[in-house]
């Protein structure tokens, strides 16, 4: 999408897989190299946090170390970092429908941690939580584990990022040469 959009770059660097937690990835981040700086770095992690029930108190703080990483990946520019809010599993068919308003209490909390820790360094949040939650329980946005989103709720998400990005293009290519 950048690159039909006139922005070019090298490939993306994809250090995280679905079912991670803060901790999973920060252990991964540790056991590889990683190139000197980044022009866009993307963080969207937590949903498996709350999901496995971990402690909002332990997010924050492995958040706010993943967001300063991320921060560094990018040259110590927080205005190349983009944030993405936690998708809200409890929208679809694979939740229980009684365990849906704890479920939206918690994900917005973890959200809150992201959008406060985001704001606290200057980087860029994208709420993606609400439009997943209008399509969390439409067979289209859903993947066939009917738990995950399908590729037309990530082309959503996509299309937020590259306007956002697009948004803000000049200030980065001024500043790391994009």
């Amino acid at each position: 999408m950048l690159r039909k959009s006139g922005i070019q770059f090298y490939a993306p660097e994809i250090i995280a897989t679905t079912g991670w937690t803060t901790d999973e990835l920060s252990a991964a981040i540790a056991k590889n190299t990683f190139l000197p700086k980044y022009d866009i770095v993307t963080l969207l992690i937590g949903v498996n946090n709350q999901y496995r029930g971990r402690s909002i108190n332990e997010f924050k703080v492995e958040f706010d170390h993943l967001l300063q990483i991320a921060i560094e990946f990018s040259g110590n520019n927080p205005q190349r970092v983009f944030v993405l809010s936690i998708p809200d599993w409890g929208y679809n068919s694979f939740c229980s429908r009684k365990g849906f308003h704890k479920i939206a209490a918690e994900i917005d909390a973890f959200n809150l941690v992201c959008k406060l820790t985001s704001e606290k360094y200057q980087t860029h949040f994208i709420d993606i939580t609400i439009s997943q939650r209008e399509d969390g329980s439409k067979e289209e946005f859903l993947a066939g584990d009917k738990l995950h989103p399908s590729g037309k709720e990530y082309q959503k998400w996509a299309e937020q990022l590259v306007r956002l990005i697009k948004k803000n293009s000049n200030d980065l290519m001024n500043s790391s040469g994009l």
